[in-house]
């Protein structure tokens, strides 16, 4: 588990295709490795890795099938800047919000622009997702937790403070680029608990008209 708050910026380093899955090595920079060992994860852009190697200067991670093809890594290339994050402990501050480091879906900034100090980011998640995404509430982009300031349909508005663009890898960002998107966990559970008994149907799923059926919305 993570909490959303980047601790450090890395690099792709290296990318090595194995058997129809990969390989990568991430350079740390100023994260440090000291308290690290095999086994433990890194939250690497959202994407929660296990280190399988540790060479000094950064870490060794597989990447299988299931998690290039839900998420962005699959797109990165040698020097690209990563958000970096290790796992939470039990005297973490908890300055984000809950993160598991599996991602949802990718999604794709559709604009950006200055607003005073700070920059507004509008991104468009995929459409299975917008029903997760609340106003005020919180969402993590490429690992970083944020507040989400406006919803409309499948896109959401960002407000970024200088000190989030200059540790994460945001300022990066610029119409087109595509991000990894976790939605808040609690969303997730809740919807399964609405279904009650029938979140064991298989194909279930949260309607508009289970909704209305059992009073939560009108026809």
């Amino acid at each position: 588990m993570f909490t959303g708050i980047i601790e450090a910026k890395g690099r792709v380093a290296r990318l090595e295709p194995k058997g129809g899955d990969l390989r990568l090595l991430i350079e740390t920079g100023d994260l440090s490795l000291a308290d690290v060992q095999l086994g433990d994860s890194i939250a690497t852009n959202g994407v929660c890795l296990t280190v399988v190697d540790l060479p000094g200067n950064g870490y060794w991670a597989d990447v299988s099938g299931e998690t290039l093809e839900h998420t962005t890594v699959g797109t990165w290339s040698t020097g690209q800047p990563v958000n970096l994050e290790k796992a939470l402990t039990p005297t973490t501050r908890l300055g984000g919000h809950i993160v598991s480091g599996h991602v949802d879906g990718v999604g794709e900034v559709v604009e950006r622009y200055s607003d005073a100090r700070s920059e507004r980011f509008t991104l468009r998640a995929p459409d299975a997702l917008a029903k997760y995404i609340a106003h005020k509430g919180s969402i993590t982009v490429d690992g970083t937790s944020l507040t989400v300031n406006q919803v409309d349909g499948a896109e959401f508005e960002l407000n970024i403070v200088p000190h989030t663009l200059k540790w994460t890898i945001m300022d990066n960002y610029r119409p087109g680029t595509r991000v990894n998107l976790e939605v808040d966990v609690l969303a997730r559970y809740l919807e399964r608990l609405l279904l009650g008994d029938k979140a064991a149907e298989s194909g279930g799923g949260l309607t508009l008209d289970f909704l209305a059926e059992h009073g939560f919305t009108r026809r």
